[in-house]
């Protein structure tokens, strides 16, 4: 039994869903119409992107793989198209939705629905739906993020504060059929970041204290996402005690307002045997022991 709709997308009848996907992929940016400049490419695209409605939809790839080339009376796909492209202006995407919406049959019956005079159908869904995900910083910072979809790659500017779960729209990156090109709508998750905790607005950051600081105070430089800033940290800071730096966290996208960022001061207590050995036992006999 001949299937054509394989050969139009150049796979095999047992190829996986991915492979499908796949070559789609590779013959749709080749036979793009902004791409390739050839008088065939814009018909060679359009059954690409015909082939490839079919063979992604589980279901409509079993009614194909039920009856094969004979729902288009014989003919292999190809040279259906061709049949058809001008037949009372009738758009191929419309001819295959009726078919597999069983308002034509298979076989060759069509019922007429190749003229001008059928009911309208709606249009294709060119829209594509996929994650992305985003590095920590340009998530609080913001900036430009390059993301490969349908064979493509491209920047996209990300909104400072950004949180997982939120999504984008970015206007003509859908797939494009026809002189129509649909939108591309992303899921941001946002890559996890070992030196930081977001809190809601809030930022956090643990950072390493000498003993000599945290008993008798000293400035010390943190490397923040932004730059290096000097904190002066008191005589008798506790570990874990935090300090505030205002207006350094991330952005509330709503109030558009930042929020703060709060170091968390991490004792590093020096190994005994680094010591002199006077301060040891001086060390020793001072302390209190509770």
């Amino acid at each position: 039994m001949a299937k054509s709709l394989y050969e139009t997308l150049e796979i095999t009848e047992s190829a996986t869903e991915a492979e499908i996907k796949k070559a789609y992929r590779k013959l749709a940016r080749k036979y793009h119409p902004d791409i390739n400049k050839e008088p065939t490419a814009e018909e060679k695209f359009k059954e690409i992107n015909a082939a490839y409605e079919i063979l992604s939809d589980k279901d409509k790839k079993a009614q194909y793989d039920r009856v094969g080339d004979n729902m288009f009376g014989g003919q292999n796909f190809h040279d259906f198209s061709r049949s058809h492209r001008g037949a009372g202006n009738a758009d191929l995407d419309e001819i295959l939705r009726s078919m597999f919406s069983g308002g034509g049959g298979f076989g060759g019956g069509f019922g007429g629905g190749f003229g001008g005079g059928g009911s309208p159908h709606k249009q294709p869904n060119l829209d594509i739906e996929t994650n992305v995900t985003v590095p920590f910083v340009v998530s609080i910072l913001g900036g430009s993020h390059s993301v490969s979809v349908n064979g493509e790659r491209f920047d996209i500017k990300i909104p400072a504060g950004i949180k997982s779960g939120e999504k984008m729209r970015v206007k003509g990156k859908g797939h494009a059929q026809g002189g129509r090109a649909g939108d591309l709508f992303l899921k941001i998750t946002v890559a996890s970041n070992p030196e930081y905790v977001r809190e809601e607005d809030d930022l956090v950051k643990s950072f390493d204290a000498p003993l000599y600081a945290a008993l008798f105070g000293e400035k010390v430089t943190i490397a923040t996402l932004e730059k290096e800033i000097k904190l002066n940290i008191p005589a008798n800071t506790k570990n874990g005690q935090r300090f505030r730096v205002k207006g350094m966290g991330a952005m509330n996208r709503k109030t558009n307002v930042r929020g703060d960022l709060y170091l968390k001061a991490n004792i590093v207590l020096p190994k005994v045997e680094n010591l002199d050995e006077e301060l040891v036992k001086v060390m020793k006999e001072k302390l209190p022991k509770e």
